[in-house]
C-alpha cells in the first residue's frame, strides 16, 4: 500500500515505518513521540496485505484508551485522513472494520484478559501501552500468532528497567532475530514545535521526567513527589480563589486505619485545590472502631455544616468518590443522601502521575486546611521490594489522605482537565 502523507516523517519514523516487518515490533520512549502515528501507518499496509489465516487484533488497556489513542486520532486528524473513510468503529465496541476486514477490539486490564484471547489464532495484532498490560495476556498474544507472516506492533512508554518486557526481550534482542525495535525521543517528531516540547518539559520531573521525556527504562526509587515544596504548594484556606465548580469529595475508607475525604474545586484561576480535609484517625477516633453509618453521618455533617471556602457558602460538591473497595460505605452514604457515588479511578501510577504533573505544572494547590495531605506527603515513597519485581507501587504507609486526593483527582480527569492543562500551557 503507498502512503502519500501530508506531513514529513523523520529519519527515525521513515525507517520504524519501513523496516517493523518482524515477527513482533515494539516502538518504545518520550510521550508524544510519533510512536503510536507510526504504528496507526504501519497497521494500514498491514491491513492492505494482511497475513492469511487468522485474526486480526487491535488491544489496549480498555476500550476506551485504545478509542482515545488509535481511533480518535484516525477519525480527527488530517494525517490519517486517506484511511479514515475506510475505517469503522464505534467507541467501546467490540469490533472494527479497517480496509474491510474484522479487527477484534480487546481491552486488557486485569489478568483475566488472557482468557478472551485464548484459542484464538492471530495473524496480525497491534498492542497500545504495552507496560501497563498483564504478562500473561501478552505472552498469550504470542503464542496465538501461529500463521506464517503473523505480525505484532507495539508501542510504549518506558517503564521499570525491571519490567518483564525489558529483562526478558529487549535486553535480549540478539536472541530474538524475529523481533524489532525502535527508540524514540520527542526530537524524532517533526511535528512537535520547540515551544511545545519546552512546555512538556516542563510539566514532569523526576522519575515521569526520565521516562516520559528522555525516554529512560527509569527505576522509581525514593520520594514519589519529589517536586513538593510546602512554599508553591499550600496556599493558605484564607486566600483561597473563588471556587467556580466544587468538584467532588474523594474519600479513602478506613476501619482501622484512618479514613480522609478531600473536597476538590475548580477555582476561577483555572487551577485544582484541595480545598479542605475531614479526617479521622487515632488523634480523634477515640477507643473503638466507627461504624460505617457513624463515618458517614459525621463526613455528611462536615460536608453540609462546614464554610469550606472564605468567600462562598453552600457551595456542594457534584460528587462522592470513594475506594471501590469500601462497598459498605458506599451503601450507607447513598442511604445517608451524599451526593451521587461514583467508584473512584484507581490505577495507582495513573494517578500518581496526574498529581505530580499537578503540581509541577502549577495547577493544582493543596489549602492547609488539608493537614492529612501535607503531613503524608514528604513520606510518600516507592516500595524497592515491588520495584525489584518490576512493579511500581507505592509502599502502603501513611497516604490515606494522599489516596484521597488521587481518587478525586484521576476520577473526575474529564470535568476539569479541559478548564486546567490548556490554560496553563499557554500561559
Amino acid at each position: 500500500m503507498k502512503l502519500n502523507l501530508p506531513t514529513k516523517l523523520s529519519l527515525k519514523q521513515a525507517l520504524a515505518l519501513a523496516k517493523s516487518d518482524g515477527r513482533v515490533n515494539i516502538l518504545d520512549g518520550s510521550v508524544r513521540s510519533g510512536k503510536t502515528y507510526i504504528f496507526i501507518l504501519r497497521w494500514a499496509t498491514i491491513m492492505a496485505d494482511p497475513p492469511k489465516g487468522g485474526n486480526f487484533v487491535i488491544f489496549g488497556k480498555s476500550t476506551d484508551t485504545i478509542y482515545r489513542n488509535i481511533f480518535a486520532p484516525i477519525e480527527n486528524e488530517d494525517t490519517f485522513a486517506f484511511i479514515a473513510p475506510f475505517v469503522t468503529y464505534r467507541q467501546g465496541a467490540p469490533t472494527a472494520t479497517i480496509l474491510g476486514r474484522k479487527v477484534d477490539i480487546i481491552g486488557a486490564n486485569d489478568n483475566r484478559a488472557e482468557s478472551r484471547i485464548r484459542g484464538m489464532t492471530i495473524a496480525a495484532a497491534m498492542g497500545d501501552e504495552l507496560t501497563v498490560l498483564p504478562e500473561n495476556f501478552i505472552k498469550q498474544m504470542f503464542a496465538r500468532m501461529s500463521p506464517p507472516g503473523a505480525i505484532l506492533l507495539g508501542t510504549t512508554n518506558p517503564d521499570s528497567p525491571s519490567h518483564w518486557l525489558k529483562t526478558e526481550y529487549l535486553d535480549r534482542l540478539d536472541q530474538h532475530p524475529n523481533w524489532r525495535y525502535y527508540h524514540f525521543t520527542l526530537d524524532d517528531n517533526p511535528s512537535l514545535s520547540d515551544e511545545y516540547k519546552d512546555s512538556i518539559k516542563r510539566e514532569y520531573t523526576g522519575l515521569w521526567y526520565r521516562r516520559f521525556i528522555l525516554g529512560e527504562w527509569a527505576a522509581a526509587e525514593g520520594a514519589i513527589y519529589d517536586m513538593w515544596d510546602p512554599a508553591k504548594h499550600v496556599i493558605p484556606w484564607d486566600d483561597l480563589p473563588r471556587i467556580t465548580n466544587m468538584i467532588c469529595l474523594g474519600i479513602d475508607y478506613g476501619t482501622q486505619n484512618p479514613t480522609s475525604a478531600i473536597l476538590l474545586g475548580l477555582g476561577e484561576d483555572h487551577r485544582l485545590y484541595a480545598v479542605d480535609e475531614w479526617r479521622l484517625d487515632d488523634t480523634n477516633r477515640g477507643q473503638t472502631a466507627w461504624t460505617d453509618a457513624e463515618q458517614s453521618r459525621a463526613i455528611l455533617n462536615w460536608l453540609h455544616n462546614t464554610e469550606h471556602t472564605p468567600n462562598q457558602e453552600d457551595l456542594q460538591p457534584a460528587y462522592t468518590i470513594i475506594d471501590p473497595a469500601a462497598a459498605s460505605l458506599k451503601v450507607q452514604m447513598r442511604q445517608d443522601g451524599a451526593p451521587p457515588i461514583l467508584d473512584a479511578y484507581n490505577p495507582v501510577t495513573d494517578g500518581i502521575r496526574l498529581v505530580a504533573n499537578g503540581l509541577k505544572s502549577g495547577w493544582l494547590k493543596i489549602s492547609d486546611r488539608c493537614q492529612g495531605v501535607i503531613k503524608e506527603i514528604t513520606g510518600y515513597t516507592w516500595d524497592p521490594k515491588a520495584q525489584a519485581a518490576g512493579e511500581d507501587r507505592p509502599l502502603k504507609k501513611d497516604d490515606h489522605s494522599l489516596d484521597a486526593l488521587r481518587y478525586a483527582i484521576a476520577t473526575t480527569e474529564r470535568t476539569w482537565r479541559r478548564h486546567v492543562t490548556t490554560h496553563h500551557r499557554e500561559k
